[in-house]
């Protein structure tokens, strides 16, 4: 484990698994921090919504950095193409920039234009 995200979490009470489940659900889904705190409680674990907030505040930046370091290097050649596609009967933005290879290096789906 990063030292860095270690030194985060040694003053933190709660099991790892029960602190990384609820900021993962925080971060990935559209739910409220007192919706968090009800679905762990349907699980047994009492756990107050500012708590969840504090751990997502703590823990978020040292997860970002981390992850921005593993992140693969992109060449120096890549391609950027702008396009509209036909989601669900609606057509979307579709910005997507893709390396000499042809992998995906990031992408952007929005209902508008930027």
């Amino acid at each position: 484990m990063n030292d860095s995200l270690q030194k985060v979490l040694k003053r933190l009470h709660y099991p790892l698994e029960i602190l990384l489940t609820c900021v993962r659900w925080y971060v990935a889904y559209p739910l409220s921090l007192r919706h968090i705190e009800e679905m762990m409680q349907e699980r047994g674990v009492f756990v107050d919504h500012t708590t969840i907030h504090r751990w997502a505040l703590k823990i978020l930046p040292v997860l970002a950095a981390a992850f921005r370091r593993r992140k693969r290097l992109v060449g120096n050649s890549w391609r950027m193409d702008e396009t509209y596609v036909l989601v669900g009967g609606q057509w979307k933005y579709l910005y997507r920039a893709v390396d000499r290879d042809g992998a995906t290096v990031d992408f952007l789906l929005t209902a508008n234009a930027i």
